[in-house]
This record gives C-alpha cells, structure tokens and sequence, in this order.
C-alpha cells in the first residue's frame, strides 16, 4: 500500500482537537497543498463544503478494540461504533466549509485536526451524493441525554 500526504494541516490545535470540527470557530483554519498538486485543485473553490482525509500521525494512545467516548456518559462501544481518533489506521475524516481557496492554501472552517497534520486527500461534498436523509444514531438512541449528547459530538457551546 502507497499513501504519502498530499499536504499539510494548519490549525491552532497543537495538543489536542475537538472531537468533530467546529464550524463556528474563529481561528485561522487551513490546508496547504502541496504545489505539485496544484492543479487538481481546479473548480474545487466551486464547492461550499469538502472532505479532508488526514493521517492522524500525532495520535499517541495504545489500540483498544471497545472504547468508551468521553461524552457518553461510560458507554463501553466497539471502536468501530465510535469515531474514536485511535484506529488501527489512524485515517480521519472531516467534513469543512470551503472559505476560499488562493493558490494552493485552502481556507476552511473549524477542522478537528492538530497542526501539522498530513492530509491525504480532498473530496468535494456532493449533496445528493453525500447527504442521507434516512441516517439514524445507531446506539446513541439508548443514551438517556442523546439531544445533550449530539451537543458535545458537534463540538457546539452548550451550558451543562
């Protein structure tokens, strides 16, 4: 397998990230593209949102297969049933709004990735493609707080 990082990450984060990105954050939030990719990035600016996919090298925690998410309230899940940054690849995905693009930096909202993280690659979020109306909540239907719950996973500034 071949995947080396098409550019580089910029966010304030230098320790740790929310767990989903923020779109009201009002930090500087951006991708810089390696140039010679340069122009695979025509058209993208017609875009409102993309996907980034990053390599979340800076991840130092040991691999468990059952995780218990920090805003579950101890729920014990299988790592895949979460959105756990700790993965036996540690590839994340975050759906951002495209601010601006000039030349090979990409200006985005909050992006729940640490500075300097690689990125490996960028996908232009199609609506018809990429929204599923009939998407449930899986196990965070049982949680006795879920509307508190979703609060936490979208990163949103909430009293407790």
């Amino acid at each position: 397998m071949n995947c080396k990082p098409i550019g580089i990450i910029h966010t304030p984060y230098k320790k740790y990230a929310p767990y989903q990105p923020v779109e009201s954050e009002k930090e500087d939030f951006y991708v810089d593209v390696d140039p010679v990719y340069y122009e695979g990035l025509a058209e993208l600016s017609r875009f409102r949102y993309i996907y980034l996919l990053f390599f979340m090298d800076q991840v130092k925690k040991p691999l468990s297969m059952q995780v218990e998410p920090p805003w579950a309230d101890g729920k014990i899940v299988g790592l895949f049933a979460s959105r756990s940054p700790v993965r036996p690849n540690p590839v994340g995905l975050s759906i951002v709004q495209l601010l601006k693009v000039e030349g090979n930096r990409l200006y985005t909202t909050g992006l729940d990735a640490l500075d300097g993280t690689p990125l490996l690659d960028i996908k232009p979020y199609i609506k018809e493609l990429d929204s599923k109306p009939d998407a449930n909540y899986g196990w965070l239907d049982d949680m006795d707080d879920k509307e508190h719950l979703l609060l936490h996973i979208r990163g949103i500034p909430h009293d407790d």
